[in-house]
């Protein structure tokens, strides 16, 4: 800007009549608004290209959560649930406490439930009242959904296959608009010590939600 100025001010300076002013100023705005559709034009072809390379899946949370199929490319869920079976294994071999653990998979859209490890069959959640909150426990449950016992982190990652598999065969459905639609992953903690007769439970819960909202991790106890 500080240079466009600059030339209109020698512009002004050199001109030897008013209408040549204004010929040479019009000029230069034509000249700035030509550049201005370029540099749109340029913005709207990287936008897309973007776009395109993301695979048109928003800020890719979905990816963060889930991840791929390669080592490499795991995501939080899958390390989430690695690490948490490392820390049970540790305390049992040091302090004789026994885990186990179960998980859930629903997806949340339009007001409607979608068990996504409940098979073809029985895929919604039609309990108006299916989430609440258990006192007892200190977490929050969904009745009806399905729990698939977690034994190892090969279990995990065959349980985030089976649920993303869930959720592409209803892409007419639903997932058309899958970018709003939420996911949440819940994983169900127990853990008994019988020395001293105590049993402990819990809920971990990663949430993938829609549109552009940051992922959330919560754990309750």
């Amino acid at each position: 800007m500080e240079g466009e100025f600059a030339a209109l001010k020698e512009v002004l300076g050199e001109a030897g009549g008013q209408r040549d002013v204004v010929a040479s100023l019009l000029t230069k705005i034509s000249a700035l608004q030509t550049a201005v559709a370029a540099a749109e034009a340029t913005r709207r072809k990287l936008h897309n290209e973007l776009v395109c390379i993301r695979g048109n899946t928003g800020a890719g949370k979905t990816y963060t959560m889930q991840g791929t199929d390669s080592p490499a490319g795991r995501g939080i869920i899958p390390r989430a649930v690695e690490k948490i079976l490392d820390t049970a294994a540790q305390l049992q071999e040091q302090c004789e406490w026994e885990y186990s653990m179960e998980a859930s998979f629903v997806e949340v859209y339009n007001n409607s439930l979608r068990d996504l490890l409940g098979g073809p069959s029985s895929p919604y959640i039609n309990d108006q009242s299916a989430i609440k909150h258990d006192a007892a426990g200190g977490h929050t449950t969904v009745t009806g959904v399905s729990k698939v016992p977690i034994s190892d982190a090969g279990a995990a990652d065959a349980l985030i296959r089976r649920a993303a598999a869930s959720r592409a065969c209803e892409a007419t459905a639903m997932n058309a608009e899958s970018s709003r639609s939420h996911s949440v992953f819940m994983l169900y903690i127990t853990g008994s010590h019988a020395a001293t007769n105590t049993r402990l439970q819990g809920c971990l819960c990663l949430v993938d939600l829609a549109g552009s909202h940051a992922w959330v991790a919560k754990a309750r106890r």
